[in-house]
């Protein structure tokens, strides 16, 4: 599970959101059985997805984050609704660099790329969800989330992200937070989060070092009087079910649908969230044509 935080300032001017995805982006490796490299860039995209949707109002809402900078992982995706449970999938999990040469960190941008788009897609019940797209400014994922909200949605914010890999592959810290001022803009509190930026360590050293968190919310808001309001758990969630995956093959047409019940006896479906799979028989298939309108 992901511990999700967030915290207010006294007069309401800046909102803090922190988590611990180590849980999240441990099982996001499990599944996937992603590179050292890969865990990193999804991870950070998955922690800000968890983030993001937590900061949606209603339930059912649903956010869904897709960047692809041209580099080796391809696009990468993730979907969260908005209590911050979060799945995730990418195009080649086991995308490898080696060590980015001037901090000796693992080269996240590297295998993201930035010749590219990172895309917010927001589903909030309507007819047709609000897109905000923007170009790739770094690839490193959390630069990319800030520069999206000054960009398209004219919130001054910042977001850190970070994900710790062991020597197994594991993933030993994960975790991320945003700030956010909340308007009208309060200069002075710019002032103050600029400050305590500077003073806020990685988010994994600062997990490395056991802040939880709740302390990592209240240090962003340092000299604001910021209070707690909310907390709860999020996890890697995927909602496939045989039934979805049914509306998935209609979806593909009749044509299609008749190639694969005639081509093989049973046709598999797997969840690139998840890695279930679904198995439909030759006849199922056909159920499912009779249900297509001509």
């Amino acid at each position: 599970m992901g511990r999700i935080v967030r915290a207010l300032s006294d007069d309401g001017s800046a909102l803090c959101t922190a988590i611990d995805t180590t849980d999240i982006v441990n099982e996001l490796h499990r599944i996937h059985g992603t590179s050292a490299t890969a865990s990193a860039a999804a991870g950070r995209l998955a922690t800000a997805a968890c983030m993001m949707g937590a900061l949606m109002k209603n339930e059912g809402d649903r956010l869904t984050l897709r960047i692809n900078g041209g580099g080796s992982i391809g696009t990468i995706t993730t979907v969260s609704d908005c209590w911050g449970n979060v799945k995730c999938c990418m195009d080649n999990p086991f995308a490898d660099l080696p060590l980015n040469e001037k901090n000796g960190k693992l080269n996240v941008g590297g295998i993201v790329g930035t010749d590219g788009y990172l895309a917010v897609i927001k589903d909030l019940g309507l007819k047709e969800p609000y897109m905000g797209q923007i170009p790739i400014v770094s690839g490193e994922i959390a630069l990319d989330i800030t520069q999206y909200y000054a960009v398209s949605e004219q919130i001054p914010t910042v977001c850190a992200l970070g994900v710790l890999v062991d020597t197994d592959l594991t993933i030993k810290r994960a975790g991320g937070y945003i700030i956010q001022l909340v308007p009208p803009v309060n200069e002075a509190a710019i002032d103050f989060i600029e400050e305590n930026i500077k003073d806020m360590q990685s988010v994994t050293n600062m997990l490395e070092a056991g802040m939880t968190p709740d302390e990592i919310a209240l240090k962003g808001l340092h000299g604001l009087g910021g209070e707690i309001l909310d907390s709860w758990d999020a996890v890697y969630g995927c909602d496939c079910s045989r039934e979805r995956t049914e509306k998935v093959l209609i979806a593909l047409g009749k044509k299609e649908l008749t190639r694969l019940a005639d081509e093989e006896p049973v046709t598999e479906v797997c969840c690139h969230f998840c890695d279930k799979k679904y198995e439909f028989t030759s006849e199922e298939l056909k159920e499912l044509i009779n249900q297509i309108q001509s």
